[in-house]
């Protein structure tokens, strides 16, 4: 079953909400976010190649990877994470290199919804309203959506 991603984005502030069901065990939802060789294979759109340089999924944690295009076309990301906790929560950074000095500050909860299921929930925050503009007609909806239709994908065909 495919569960639809829900993205919010308030008039007036520099916020944007998402959510997204998955079918699959809280802690198997957390462990593709945490183990690099898992997120590499479903972060992002189909069309891009993922090469991850480190990623840290823990407390004073860090990560940087680079999305290539079937152009050729890298894009590199980086940030921090500044709270994980296990099967729980998450708080880090996002920064595009396309777009220095323009940090979001993320909020990911991992819900337990019972009976196998559970719910993430992201919170996004932004330096200013033109940046949250600009995050939200990058195609950033579309990116999220393949990306979380690649998670379940790996949840249904590996049990991690």
């Amino acid at each position: 079953m495919t569960n639809a991603l829900n993205v919010t984005v308030p008039e007036g502030l520099p916020f944007i909400d998402f959510e997204r069901e998955f079918d699959f065990p809280v802690a198997d939802v957390f462990r593709a976010h945490k183990e690099p060789e898992l997120v590499a294979r479903w972060l992002g759109p189909r069309r891009m190649t993922m090469d991850i340089d480190h990623y840290e999924f823990r407390t004073g944690g860090s990560y940087r990877y680079t999305h290539t295009g079937p152009d050729g076309v890298s894009y590199g990301f980086n940030g921090v994470f500044h709270t994980v906790r296990e099967n729980e929560f998450a708080i880090q950074t996002f920064e595009f290199d396309g777009y220095p000095d323009v940090v979001s500050i993320e909020f990911l909860t991992f819900e337990d919804l019972g009976g196998g299921r559970t719910r993430l929930t992201a919170h996004a925050v932004y330096p200013s309203m033109e940046a949250r503009d600009g995050m939200a007609q990058s195609g950033m909806e579309g990116g999220l959506t393949e990306g979380y239709e690649r998670l379940e994908e790996v949840l249904a065909g590996a049990k991690v």
